[in-house]
C-alpha cells in the first residue's frame, strides 16, 4: 500500500523562507485578531438581545404568577363558601 503513494520532493529551507514563512504567520495570527474583534462585537449585540428577551421573560412569568395567585385566592374563597354553606346546612338539619 505505501508503495504506490506518490512520494513529495524535500525541498530546502533556506533561513529566508524561514523568515517569509515567519511574517505570512504573524500576518494570518493579525488577521485573525481582527476577525475575532468582529465576533466579539456581534456577540456584544446577541448579549444585549437575550437581556432583552430576559426582561421579557421576566415580565411574563410575573403575570403567570399573579394569575396563579389570583386563582388561588378565588378557589379558597369558594372552597370556604361550599364549607360553611355544608356546615350550616348540617347545623339547620
Amino acid at each position: 500500500m505505501v508503495a504506490c503513494m506518490a512520494v513529495m520532493a524535500r525541498e530546502a529551507w533556506t533561513d529566508e523562507r524561514l523568515d517569509d514563512l515567519k511574517e505570512n504567520v504573524n500576518q494570518r495570527f493579525d488577521d485573525v485578531d481582527k476577525r475575532f474583534d468582529q465576533v466579539d462585537k456581534r456577540f456584544d449585540q446577541v448579549d444585549k438581545r437575550f437581556d432583552k428577551v430576559e426582561a421579557e421573560m421576566k415580565a411574563g412569568f410575573a403575570e403567570i404568577n399573579a394569575r396563579f395567585d389570583s386563582l388561588q385566592r378565588t378557589l379558597f374563597l369558594g372552597v370556604c363558601t361550599m364549607s360553611a354553606s355544608i356546615f350550616g346546612a348540617l347545623i339547620v338539619a
